[in-house]
């Protein structure tokens, strides 16, 4: 029994759906379900510990939480109007690590602590900078055709 002889239709005619967090979205899964945990806990500690200390800086880690949070949250859910948010997200990642990195690198004085951003990621082996352009290549491929 063929597709067409199940559907009625020619299998031709379906859309083809990926699901976000399956195949290679379920390693990106991982990834921002890890930097969510990592970015937060870090932010959390540093605001308690030594919020004065630098208040951009662990703002900006905060944020980075919830931008990975999100990103993670809709792969997980899955769906275009999802797959959208996400590639969104990870634009405004990209730019965020872009921007904070070149920051970090042309004044330093201005982070008396690291972000996860800072010198584009360097202290988490370049991840926050891969990641983004990892998760727009998926998403982008896993567009409703």
């Amino acid at each position: 029994m063929t597709d067409t002889d199940r559907t009625g239709a020619p299998a031709a005619r379906h859309k083809q759906q990926f699901e976000l967090g399956s195949g290679p979205g379920r390693v990106l899964v991982w990834f921002y379900g890890v930097f969510t945990v990592a970015a937060a806990s870090r932010s959390i500690v540093e605001m308690i510990m030594d919020f004065g200390k630098a208040p951009l800086a662990y703002v900006l880690s905060a944020a980075a939480a919830l931008v990975y949070g999100f990103i993670t949250y809709s792969l997980v859910r899955g769906g275009e109007r999802a797959r959208r948010a996400a590639l969104v997200c990870c634009a405004a990642e990209l730019a965020g690590v872009l921007v904070v990195g070149a920051w970090t690198m042309a004044e330093p004085s201005a982070f008396p602590d690291a972000t996860v951003w800072s010198d584009f990621g360097m202290g988490y082996l370049f991840i926050p900078v891969i990641l983004p352009v990892t998760g727009m290549i998926w998403l982008r491929r896993a567009r409703s055709v």
